[in-house]
């Protein structure tokens, strides 16, 4: 799968990145009028006005409320970099001095830089193996060296039901995680599970607990993918928990659970006191079941969603949110398209998304200005809830004069703002 047209087009853009980049990816008129249904809520004008890329990123980081200065993502550029850290297949060429991503991230943290951005050249070719950051890192860049993000990949294979042993054998099979490593707790919280299984989070082929760090122009995969039938495999490619987080002409490969953006926990327990931001940018990400989820506030901007039959899943959806109840702003997907491929050709259809109900949050999400292809579910777009199973139920006022609450808890806050269905391309 190829990232869209629309997004290669985007791809030309300065390493500024402006919130307004490109023109939206409509072509056509959009058909949805406000409030909608309420298997279908759609927003009006005037309330769509506060769901914007600027108002996402000024709410959250180091607290749950607005802050005084918004956070307006920007890339470090890496033409001019002093990296002196490259990956390669071959060491001693182009200046490869570490074969594996972790070395060079090990060796980077050891250097005392004061919190300067660290650099990391990956050269093109496929890299096996999971890449940890630890908090309190600098900030970190990691980019593909590449004439796109297909020829640098990084990937590993691990599910959620991977037994502790199982993967201390796939993450460290050689000691690539050693005492004295900064990223060596990362490793020992999911090596010495007491747990039958390691869970979805410990699956992750990049996790990232480090605020800044910044991807780009590569492909971050797990590598399960259709190795297992069409039940519940959690295997995550992807996981950020830390804040200002940048991503951009970056592919994510999975199934179930592709992409976890979230907030990192402290000592195991949720920290309502930080609410990590990322931005997307010109990217891909596909998968089949809640492929994109976590506990965090993401703007999605010229992102391609494409939703994979393969596996043959009961119900596949893009989006489960963990918003707390007590934030307005959760997901935002703006001039994006939603594809899926010829499985939903006919009557199965997937869903755009559904709540992440567990410890009582509440999903937030808003999908505007963008275009979806018939894959997906016209008339009940949102699925029932992931842990209770509830159905979803949206917030449309009895009069349409009311003025409806749309941070209400009491409905699911997933909305629709003038958004196209166009069809797939034969």
């Amino acid at each position: 799968m190829k990232i869209s047209t629309l997004s290669r087009a985007c791809a030309m853009l300065s390493a500024s990145l402006i919130l307004a980049a490109c023109s939206s990816s409509h072509q056509g008129l959009s058909s949805q009028v406000a409030p909608g249904t309420a298997s279908l809520p759609v927003l009006s004008a005037d309330e769509a006005a506060n769901f914007t890329a600027k108002n996402y990123l000024a709410f959250g980081g180091p607290s749950l409320q607005v802050q005084q200065q918004g956070w307006f993502p920007k890339l470090a550029s890496t033409d001019a970099a002093k990296t002196n850290f490259v990956v390669g297949p071959q060491l001693g060429t182009d200046g490869a001095s570490y074969s594996t991503v972790q070395q060079a991230v090990n060796a980077a943290l050891a250097v005392r830089n004061h919190g300067e951005r660290i650099f990391i050249k990956i050269l093109p070719g496929t890299y096996n193996g999971a890449v940890y950051i630890p908090a309190g890192a600098p900030p970190v860049t990691l980019f593909g060296a590449g004439n796109s993000s297909a020829d640098v990949t990084l990937t590993q294979t691990l599910e959620a039901s991977a037994a502790p042993a199982a993967y201390r054998a796939t993450v460290s099979p050689n000691g690539q995680f050693l005492p004295g490593d900064r990223a060596f707790y990362m490793f020992q919280n999911c090596a010495n599970l007491t747990t039958e299984t390691i869970g979805t989070g410990c699956t992750a082929t990049v996790w990232s607990q480090s605020n800044g760090l910044q991807v780009q122009n590569l492909t971050i995969g797990n590598a399960l993918l259709d190795t297992v039938d069409g039940g519940d495999h959690s295997a995550v490619a992807l996981r950020t928990d830390g804040d200002n987080v940048i991503l951009d002409n970056v592919r994510l490969i999975g199934r179930q659970n592709t992409f976890m953006v979230n907030t990192a926990n402290i000592h195991n327990q949720t920290d309502n006191s930080r609410y990590s931001r990322a931005y997307v940018h010109n990217s891909l990400i596909v998968g089949d079941v809640d492929y994109v989820f976590g506990r965090a506030n993401a703007v999605f901007d010229h992102v391609e969603f494409h939703t994979v039959s393969s596996r043959g899943v009961k119900q596949a959806s893009i989006f489960a949110p963990n918003t707390p109840a007590t934030a307005p702003y959760g997901f935002l997907v703006i001039d994006s398209n939603l594809t899926g491929d010829r499985g939903f050709e006919q009557a199965a259809k997937a869903k755009m998304g559904r709540a992440w109900d567990a410890n009582d949050a509440s999903s937030q999400l808003v999908i505007r200005d963008s275009s979806f292809d018939n894959s997906y579910d016209q008339i009940n777009p949102w699925g029932d809830a992931v842990f209770s199973g509830h159905p979803f139920v949206g917030n449309v006022p009895k009069d349409e004069k009311q003025q409806r609450n749309l941070n209400d808890t009491n409905f699911n806050r997933l909305w629709q703002y003038n958004n196209v269905l166009t069809q797939p391309a034969k």
